[in-house]
């Protein structure tokens, strides 16, 4: 699918969609609650579809509607086969919990997610009674459990989702764990993690992120619980607002442990003019500046950090390269070379990124089959000289579905 974007001023009021990170790990922690757990203002995407197909797998009762998605934990297993679609998030954070399961299971995934690690995943379940074998570091993963708790190992380095996957599993393990963290990287999906964990009754006690205590045997609670807006869809229409227009985003958490609420600070620096209200934050174009900025903990958000970046007058250093090699692409090269197809200048130098400001030519791009390329491709489509036209464009159904309908509600010159 293609999609091409012209020169447009960017204007009105868009609800963010809800946060597909938030969703998949209520997702998992319904399975394992007790009773039916009713998940209000659903996130639905290729990856929460993928995640919802492996809790019903793994046992659980999930009905889906409109408005809600109604999970009865039940973990009496159905399939010993699992696929994680292409979702990295739900590969790691599913593959402990199928740990606790005394069957043996495999999991396994599609497209991009062949090619993105799981060695980090082996080490600890093994240290906690888990036999667990890899295809040499890849999928698919084969585990059988129980996972028993216990002391482990964690490496942090490449992605914090595995430790996400393993605090949710092991409230429900025999015996108390400890986990030791080296490198741990977006901490803030962490505190996401946690926070939700408390939501549905259980705990976690922590020391400078290095050190993870979690009891054996704690009981999650099934609940009503509401998902919040998602910062990572909506940094794009900000950016958007930012330096074209005037943009205002409902719906979305002004506190939230979201990493990627990080988009405010990089827009403040460029000296966007920024209105925050409850549940709302408007932004609205002015002259803007290079900045600085690092990403290490959110690298989510480079893509419309280099959109932004572009806009500016001057060189943006971005911090945190290091983060984007095992994304649906290698982010770093894409973004390099698909925006130099634009005139856009992107310099890697080992972690850091250099983006130059200046007049934005517009042509053809590819996603790479990466929602986040693709949407930014859209928003910078905005500012061109000439039309940006979007290969590939349907990458967005991994994460932000009803992305390009939101954007046709804010511009005029958009073409299918």
């Amino acid at each position: 699918m293609k999609k091409l974007v012209s020169a447009s001023i960017y204007n009105g009021t868009v609800k963010a969609p809800a946060s597909k990170s938030y969703m998949q790990r209520a997702v998992a922690i319904a399975l394992l609650a007790e009773g039916e757990t009713r998940i209000l203002n659903p996130a639905f995407c290729n990856d929460t579809h993928a995640v919802l197909k492996m809790a019903e797998q793994l046992g659980a009762e999930v009905k889906v509607s409109e408005d809600k998605v109604c999970v009865i934990g039940n973990q009496k297993l159905k399939s010993n086969k699992l696929s994680a679609g292409e979702s990295g998030l739900g590969i790691r954070t599913f593959t402990p919990i199928a740990s606790l399961y005394k069957e043996e299971i495999q999991l396994s995934g599609e497209g991009s997610l062949l090619k993105r690690p799981v060695s980090m995943v082996e080490e600890p379940l093994s240290q906690m009674g888990v036999k667990v074998k890899s295809n040499n570091g890849f999928l698919p993963l084969v585990v059988h459990g129980p996972l028993q708790g216990g002391t482990a190992k964690v490496d942090g380095s490449i992605s914090s989702q595995v430790l996400t996957g393993l605090l949710i599993a092991l409230p429900k393990a025999t015996n108390d764990s400890i986990l030791k963290v080296e490198k741990l990287q977006s901490i803030p999906y962490i505190d996401m993690t946690i926070e939700i964990m408390g939501d549905f009754g259980v705990e976690v006690v922590y020391d400078n992120y290095e050190i993870f205590n979690i009891k054996g045997n704690q009981s999650y609670k099934a609940r009503e619980y509401s998902v919040e807006g998602d910062w990572s869809g909506a940094a794009f229409h900000l950016v958007g607002g930012a330096i074209a227009g005037d943009i205002t985003i409902t719906g979305i958490n002004t506190n939230s442990a979201q990493a990627d609420k990080a988009i405010m600070q990089a827009l403040e620096l460029t000296g966007a003019n920024i209105q925050i209200r409850e549940n709302e934050v408007q932004v609205s174009k002015n002259k803007l500046r290079a900045f600085e900025f690092d990403a290490t903990h959110c690298p989510d958000l480079f893509p419309p950090l280099v959109i932004l970046a572009a806009a500016c007058e001057g060189e943006t250093v971005l911090k945190g390269v290091g983060r984007l090699t095992h994304k649906e692409s290698n982010r770093a090269l894409v973004l390099k070379n698909e925006m130099a197809k634009l005139g856009i200048s992107v310099e890697l130098d080992e972690d850091l990124m250099y983006v130059k400001g200046g007049e934005i030519q517009g042509g053809k791009i590819h996603s790479n089959n990466d929602h986040r390329i693709s949407m930014a491709g859209a928003i910078v489509g905005l500012i061109a000289k000439s039309p940006v036209e979007i290969e590939q464009a349907e990458a967005i159904n991994k994460s932000y579905p009803g992305f390009f309908e939101d954007f046709q509600k804010l511009i005029m010159n958009y073409e299918f």
